[in-house]
């Protein structure tokens, strides 16, 4: 399999590493659109929200148990937005399960 995150989780692809533990990663976006972006993947491969099954949804539920401890070690005590986009139409750019958390100013409300 070709995939940027499975390489990234692997170590095979360097990342600024924010946290780790068995099961995620999560890591700064190289293309940030906020002052705060980390991205948080499960390390197994999920291709999408479309590719969570029963199996596979405790990693799911880890990510999010996880992602307010590392919000608060980011500093974004004013807030945060969490994002995960499901297909190309979503702007989905690496087909590999991925939560974005953006913060560290005020976010517009709009939607695109």
């Amino acid at each position: 399999m070709d995939c940027l995150f499975c390489k990234i989780a692997a170590g095979e692809i360097p990342s600024k590493t924010v946290y780790e533990d068995a099961e995620i990663l999560a890591f700064y976006d190289i293309e940030p659109q906020a002052p705060v972006h980390v991205l948080v993947i499960p390390k197994e491969h999920i291709p999408s929200m479309d590719g969570v099954t029963p199996e596979n949804s405790d990693v799911v539920a880890h990510i999010f148990a996880k992602i307010p401890k590392i919000a608060a070690s980011l500093g974004l005590s004013g807030g945060y937005r969490v994002i995960s986009n499901c297909g190309a139409d979503a702007g989905q750019t690496v087909p590999h399960l991925h939560f974005h958390i953006l913060g560290g100013k005020p976010l517009s409300l709009t939607m695109a």
